[in-house]
């Protein structure tokens, strides 16, 4: 399984939805001011290169790892 994490601000409605339907686990990180609320898509190995395909089609920047990052490595990645 693969781990992608996004700011919650950078994504809209519709790019949510579309990238909740292609991924096998959705979760929200919430954190509170002045970090911004993450979040995180799980994706199976196989669906991989298509999930990375989609994001790069709708411009969106990304953080992926191959292990479920801890609510600490998510923060430290913001600061």
């Amino acid at each position: 399984m693969w781990y992608f994490t996004l700011r919650q601000d950078d994504l809209s409605s519709n790019q949510y939805r579309f990238l909740q339907q292609k991924a096998t686990l959705t979760e929200v990180e919430l954190f509170n001011e002045p970090y911004s609320n993450l979040r995180l898509f799980g994706v199976a190995s196989e669906q991989y290169r298509a999930f990375v395909d989609a994001l790069d089609l709708e411009g969106l920047h990304y953080q992926v790892m191959s292990e479920r990052p801890t609510r600490k490595q998510l923060l430290e990645s913001m600061r």
